[in-house]
């Protein structure tokens, strides 16, 4: 396996950081409002130390195996879990996972209050109502928050996957309308083809890939 080159990794690092910066600038926001998670998910242990190095701290991966086989990149880093979750992953991702972003429903909530107490949660909403992906029903939002906050975690936003056909913005948006009417100030929402819309529409997180690390695998 080739060794990534640092001077195009950093370079790539600063052009998504860029385009963050003029994102925010069209929406009038301050580009520091915005957490820029890199996307590990299938890329190798060596590609993923390059874009720490180059100043990404916040890094997302969607399987547990995977973040447990690059824990060896050390505290400086905060993982943030973002795919669908078996409870009986918790208990092994704990001591590394920094926020939970795709807890949808009281029982996986349940298992990371035990595991984590006081853990930061995002709540996943599955927006287009689409049965292959995770994410609790709009409607269902004020329910699950309550037991979430009952059971001692810190639901501090939402989260979204928007269907990948069509323009994001409305869902974007929809996903800003739900979290105003809750009072929670956290959104993460967009990934590589769309967080420059994500973060016009008011996304605090973005979820990067592709921009990183070229195509998956």
């Amino acid at each position: 396996m080739n060794t990534p080159d640092a001077s195009a990794v950093s370079a790539r690092v600063a052009e998504v950081r860029e385009r963050i910066a003029a994102a925010a600038r069209r929406a009038g926001r301050d580009a520091d409002e915005v957490t820029l998670v890199a996307a590990t998910k299938t890329v190798d242990l060596d590609r993923v130390r390059a874009v720490v190095d180059a100043g990404v701290a916040d890094l997302g991966e969607n399987r547990a195996q995977e973040l447990l086989a690059k824990i060896e990149l050390g505290a400086g880093v905060r993982w943030h879990f973002l795919g669908r979750l078996q409870r009986n992953k918790v208990r092994a991702l704990a001591p590394w996972v920094s926020c939970w972003q795709s807890v949808d429903r009281p029982e996986l909530g349940a298992e990371v209050a035990r595991r984590a107490p006081g853990a930061s949660v995002l709540v996943e909403v599955n927006l287009g109502a689409e049965p292959q992906k995770g994410g609790c029903a709009p409607a269902a939002l004020p329910g699950l928050i309550e037991r979430l906050q009952h059971d001692g975690l810190l639901v501090s936003g939402l989260m979204t996957v928007p269907p990948h056909d069509g323009d994001p913005r409305a869902w974007f948006a929809a996903l800003r309308e739900h979290a105003g009417a809750l009072g929670l100030p956290q959104l993460s929402m967009g990934m590589t083809d769309d967080f420059e819309v994500a973060i016009e529409e008011g996304a605090t997180i973005v979820r990067v890939g592709r921009a990183f690390f070229g195509p998956r695998t």
